[in-house]
């Protein structure tokens, strides 16, 4: 079992076995290997029933009584991912991550994941005995060999972390703190280039408990999390061994729950990466690593781990996992100071939000309206040339483009764009060409339309925009349908969530930061509703939902979290249901994170069989000169790939190079 620092509590889920014998299970192992194929049930429950340091108790006596390496004999024995799990719980700690950190520099090519991963996330005694056990298994220098696969300054990072010099000491300097703020923010903010040392100093050599204060004090200085910064500072490897200092350092627990998520989200599993997180963190933090992860993915590890696995490998990594928190009901409160870390984030940073799509420099509307007149005259259409010029206009350039068309030409030229394109081209384009407003209001009116009503799209549309925005909306509304958005919503819903779309349509939302008496009077608001009393809990949330500001919201979400040990989302799904509940969840995700929010329905709109073109086209229009960028981030970091290779995997044709086009980058 690993040794605990004092005070500290215990948080594996592996124990010593009471009443242990190496000998006798010695000779159970010895049993089940014996003869024509092996039990590999009693196997797996003897092993994750052991601690660690028993099963090198267990080796030593198998060897004595049988004169056979026990390793060995799994090795011959088991196959596939079930002997590498099974094997990597019967190698000491050290040994372990050598052998993972080995597998990562052999051979062609280098699993930086891998390395970054442990180096970021060990500490310093984990970080020597690495080094040690590394020398006495394959007789080579670790430090040497990181520096003969890798390069730059991730390599140099690299080396830092393996000197295992990180300071220990709780006693913080506030000077320091501050000293260390200016110099990140003058290394890379403030610096025509980067000074990438002042990073790799500052973030390789400081105590955890120093950096959590330097991050917190970088926020408060620059309006910006040290993370994006980071991002927009350095890349690559690099950048992606930054993120995972800044994440351990932040929470190791809640790094390795976002790391196991994405071993198992999507299509395939990350089997390599799901074994060496559960086989190292069994005996050290796997309980808290579940309770993040639940309140993060609204689902257990457990859970996730069933339904992503199975057959004797299954069962051994939820020996490992120890238990269903979704069986149990409860929220964690380690999980809930998580949530309130969150909002204090999100309360706090002043983001800069930046769209893809930028005003065109030497604008002509003449030559643009004339070359637009050429792609669409005679027999065909030239997409491509329609293509350049429109989504690498801004909309108010597009506009000065129709009246300079309709004045040479005589002709309306979103009538001529209707006639010579089709599908979705054909619709992302003319949704470019309109007024934001317009195109917004067009969008509601068909979601009202025909047979049954678009939720989802009323749903991310009055939830997501400002009072100047929503009343815009009002207007072009009236302008373009003769009559009140108002009507149609009341003709067109019902109950409670056609008043909450009301509600949100009159765009009178309060503007403006927190009341902190009156934040703790709306927590308590929603935190005293009596439990089961539905129709109470709703109309309390939509009265304080609806009308406050983002910045107040923010403040009394983290105020709930305080006074309930729930994050208010949870609350939300937990106990209400249908187009109530969506509504509600988008807006407490929009006042979190709206970047991140147009993120998930964009991944969303493009994972699993066929795309929701109607939902990519929405929000790639109303979204390119507003927070395009910043939505593109949000994607990279949560979901492992870029917004650029999401849509290029899911579209084609002219239609994916104009959404590439309003992307604006790769990432």
């Amino acid at each position: 079992m690993a040794k605990l620092a004092q005070g500290a509590r215990y948080r594996g889920s592996i124990h010593d076995f009471p009443d242990f014998d190496p000998s006798q299970d010695a000779e159970t192992l010895y049993n089940a290997m014996k003869g024509f194929g092996s039990d590999k049930e009693a196997i797996l429950e003897l092993i994750t029933s052991r601690s660690n340091r028993q099963r090198q108790e267990i080796c030593q006596n198998y060897k004595s009584l049988y004169g056979k390496d026990l390793i060995a004999d799994l090795k011959y024995e088991l196959t596939g991912k079930f002997e590498r799990l099974i094997v990597g719980l019967m190698r000491p700690p050290a040994y372990s991550d050598a052998k993972e950190i080995k597998d990562a520099i052999s051979g062609i090519g280098t699993d930086e994941k891998c390395l970054i991963e442990i180096l970021a996330s060990r500490t310093n005694e984990q970080i020597h005995q690495l080094v040690a056990a590394y020398k006495d298994a394959y007789e080579r220098d670790l430090e040497a060999d990181v520096i003969g696969d890798t390069s730059g300054h991730f390599q140099k990072m690299l080396v830092v972390l393996l000197q295992g010099t990180r300071e220990e000491d709780d006693v913080v300097s506030e000077d320091l703190v501050q000293q260390d703020v200016q110099d990140l923010y003058e290394a890379g903010e403030l610096k025509w280039g980067t000074d990438e040392a002042q990073f790799i100093y500052i973030l390789g050599n400081r105590s955890k408990q120093h950096l959590r204060l330097v991050f917190d004090e970088y926020l408060k200085t620059t309006g910006k999390p040290i993370e994006a910064s980071i991002r927009g500072e350095l890349s690559g490897d690099f950048e992606k061994l930054m993120l995972a200092v800044v994440k351990c350092v932040r929470s190791t627990p809640e790094y390795f729950a976002e790391r196991l998520f994405k071993a198992m989200k999507g299509l395939g599993t990350r089997d390599n990466t799901l074994i060496r997180i559960m086989v190292s963190r069994s005996e050290l933090d796997i309980l808290d690593i579940r309770e993040i992860f639940r309140t993060k993915y609204e689902k257990s590890l457990y859970s996730m781990i069933k339904n992503d696995t199975s057959g004797e490998y299954k069962k051994t990594l939820l020996k490992l996992c120890g238990g269903d928190d979704d069986a149990a009901g409860k929220f964690f409160p380690e999980a809930a100071q998580v949530a309130y870390q969150m909002w204090e984030l999100s309360a706090v940073a002043r983001v800069e939000v930046k769209g893809t799509v930028h005003p065109a420099g030497d604008f002509n509307p003449d030559t643009d309206a004339k070359a637009l007149r050429k792609a669409m005259k005679g027999l065909g259409t030239d997409e491509d040339t329609i293509i350049d010029i429109i989504t690498h206009r801004s909309n108010a350039q597009r506009q000065q483009i129709r009246q300079t068309f309709k004045s040479h030409f005589g002709r309306d030229l979103m009538a001529d764009l209707k006639s010579e394109l089709s599908g979705d081209l054909a619709r992302l384009i003319l949704g470019l060409m309109m007024p934001p407003a317009h195109y917004d209001a067009k969008q509601l009116k068909k979601a009202m339309e025909g047979a049954g009503t678009d939720e989802k799209a009323l749903i991310e549309i009055l939830a997501t925009r400002t009072n100047a925005e929503i009343r815009a909306i009002n207007e072009a509304y009236k302008e373009d349908y003769h009559k009140s958005l108002e009507d149609d919503l009341s003709s067109d819903t019902s109950g409670l969530f056609k008043r909450i779309l009301i509600s949100l349509a009159t765009g009178n939302r309060e503007e403006g930061g927190e009341d902190r008496d009156r934040v703790r009077e709306d927590a308590q608001e929603i935190a005293d509703t009596p439990s089961g009393d539905k129709s109470s809990l709703e109309t309390r949330f939509m009265m304080i939902l609806c009308t406050r500001s983002y910045q107040h919201l923010r403040r009394v979400f983290q105020e709930f979290v305080k006074m309930t040990n729930y994050d208010v989302e949870h609350t939300i799904k937990k106990g209400m249901s249908g187009d109530v509940r969506d509504v509600f969840v988008a807006i407490v995700q929009s006042v979190k994170n709206k970047p991140l929010f147009f993120a998930d329905k964009l991944y969303k709109s493009m994972k699993g069989a066929g795309t929701e073109e109607k939902t990519l086209t929405r929000i790639m229009v109303s979204r390119s000169e507003i927070d395009l960028l910043n939505i593109r981030r949000e994607f990279i970091e949560k979901y492992d790939k870029s917004l650029h290779q999401a849509i290029e995997g899911d579209t084609s044709g002219h239609f994916l190079k104009a959404l590439l086009a309003l992307c604006g980058g790769k990432d």
